[in-house]
């Protein structure tokens, strides 16, 4: 998004440094690596840090309100109402589009967001790693509010751990080896010391959760890193014997299950913000709405599943369940980030953390996707070069 330090990177790549870095990066954790990591960062101007951030706030606004979890109670589904005390969520996300403003410039306009956890501890590597190639100005930081790499891990650490026994925390997930995200448990064990454990090796005794070493000990679990998304449960087969995980247990989640469903989609329609785009429940519209301008999104789905980009009145007159859709204005993603050939379209996501004695969470670090397909994700841009997973960089 900077010009000339754009203009700059992309005269002095070459394949040779990018194999370099990918060398460096896949060694994380040798094999792991299940997602392509794109040619190039992004550099962030001051001024769109700050109305990304300014979003957030707004959007914090309503998460801290005093009736925040009687607004989103109906955002759970009745059979994955987990029991037992939510806190707040200690980790959120929010996702950022690079758009057009209509007026020849970029805007942010947010996308999604999720009370749930993400690449945290992977990121702390990555943007090193990248920083380094990529050759980043002293002035530019992937980490926010004056963090670095140091802090960040150290509140990261403070969080996902607490005053716990090292021990009786886990990073729960269900088959970790098959998730395209498993390089972050690999580097979450490197650089917390929380070690991953498959939903399948989860016991309990009474509200005591547990889990069988390799020398056949029980270690006791208090604590749990949650990186389980109960719709990909669903999508599973051979679970009939795992526990109830709906039941109360002597257990800290971190965060707890039910954050991810009150911070996502369904609160959009909530917002106030120029950056977040207009949004309804399908059963609460009064006016009548153009609906080439509207993306038809199911609250409940799995990775994305069902989204309906070019909405007609048949799609609406097929749908039964009204109250669990919502129509979300169409944000224009500008092909802003100059490539070898095409230009890339961006998203960024915010990391924000919230420590239990805070009011509010703060932005801490990132990361970030490019995409030359209609748009961000795997499935949209096979054969292509300079997408991807990727790090912003932020002026100073």
């Amino acid at each position: 998004m900077q010009k000339e330090i754009r203009a700059l990177f992309n005269s002095n790549f070459t394949e040779e440094k990018y194999a370099a870095y990918m060398k460096d990066v896949e060694a994380i954790s040798p094999g792991a690596l299940d997602f392509r990591n794109a040619e190039t960062p992004i550099f962030v101007p001051k001024d769109f840090t700050n109305k990304m951030l300014g979003a957030c706030e707004d959007i914090i606004d309503v998460i801290v309100a005093p009736n925040f979890k009687e607004l989103t109670q109906r955002s759970i589904p009745n059979n994955l109402m987990v029991s037992g005390n939510e806190e707040h969520a200690q980790l959120l996300v929010f996702d950022f589009g690079i758009c057009d403003d209509g007026n020849g410039g970029y805007e942010p306009q947010l996308i999604e967001m999720q009370g749930f956890p993400t690449l945290f501890a992977f990121q702390a590597i990555h943007s090193e790693l990248t920083a380094t190639y990529a050759n980043v100005p002293s002035n530019y930081s992937s980490y926010l509010n004056g963090y670095n790499k140091e802090t960040y891990l150290q509140l990261f650490k403070e969080i996902v751990i607490g005053n716990t026994n090292i021990d009786e925390v886990v990073l729960l997930e269900i088959y970790p080896e098959k998730q395209k995200t498993r390089i972050d448990f690999d580097a979450s064990e490197k650089l917390i010391g929380v070690k991953t454990l498959c939903l399948t090796k989860l016991k309990a005794n009474g509200k005591q959760l547990y889990y069988n070493k390799e020398n056949g000990d029980e270690q006791i679990i208090t604590r749990i890193y949650n990186r389980l998304i109960f719709d990909d449960l669903n999508q599973q087969q051979g679970l009939e014997n795992i526990i109830d995980l709906t039941k109360e247990y002597n257990v800290t989640w971190i965060p707890h299950p039910n954050w991810f469903y009150r911070i996502s989609k369904y609160t959009l329609p909530f917002i106030n913000n120029k950056y977040v785009p207009e949004t309804f429940f399908l059963n609460e519209i009064k006016k009548p709405l153009n609906l080439e301008d509207y993306v038809l999104k199911p609250l409940f789905s799995f990775a994305g599943m069902g989204v309906i980009i070019d909405v007609t009145q048949n799609d609406i007159d097929k749908i039964t369940d009204p109250e669990n859709w919502i129509l979300q204005r169409k944000v224009n993603y500008a092909p802003i980030i100059k490539t070898l050939d095409e230009p890339a379209k961006a998203e960024i996501r915010l990391f924000y953390f919230w420590k239990n004695e805070w009011e509010r969470p703060v932005a801490v670090h990132n990361l970030a996707r490019l995409s030359k397909g209609k748009m961000i994700g795997t499935r949209y841009n096979k054969d292509k070069t300079w997408v991807g997973g990727t790090v912003a960089y932020f002026e100073q």
